[in-house]
């Protein structure tokens, strides 16, 4: 997930709870289910998608050779794990009630988003 878009999702994570209390109160574990359910929803759209619904060429992993989870699990497993990451994190995110629905609707948006 290093120097990828996941990395990103993470840092916007953490960097919202420190900006908004000061600490990361846990968000750092959040932030990692994210960014990797991310990464690997935007690598199954790579692979599955097509350049008209994605809006950019698709197949560039696997025309670039990339060791992506999907190429290496395939992508019934991929996505299974990208759910399973989305379910943590929003299993961590339960103890902040309502304050932690927008981060809720982030990590659902993460795993189903077609773009």
């Amino acid at each position: 997930m290093a120097r990828k878009t996941g990395a990103l999702l993470r840092a916007a994570v953490l960097g919202g709870a420190l900006a908004g209390c000061g600490e990361a109160r846990g968000m750092e574990e959040v932030g990692e289910r994210l960014g990797l359910a991310f990464q690997i929803a935007d690598d199954l759209l790579d692979l599955t998608g097509d350049a008209a619904t994605l809006g950019k060429r698709a197949g560039k992993d696997a025309g670039a050779g990339k060791a992506t989870l999907p190429a290496l699990l395939g992508a019934d497993e991929a996505r299974r794990r990208a759910d399973a990451l989305c379910q943590e994190a929003l299993a961590l995110l339960a103890p902040l009630g309502a304050a932690g629905e927008p981060l809720r609707a982030l990590a659902r948006f993460v795993v189903n988003r077609r773009r």
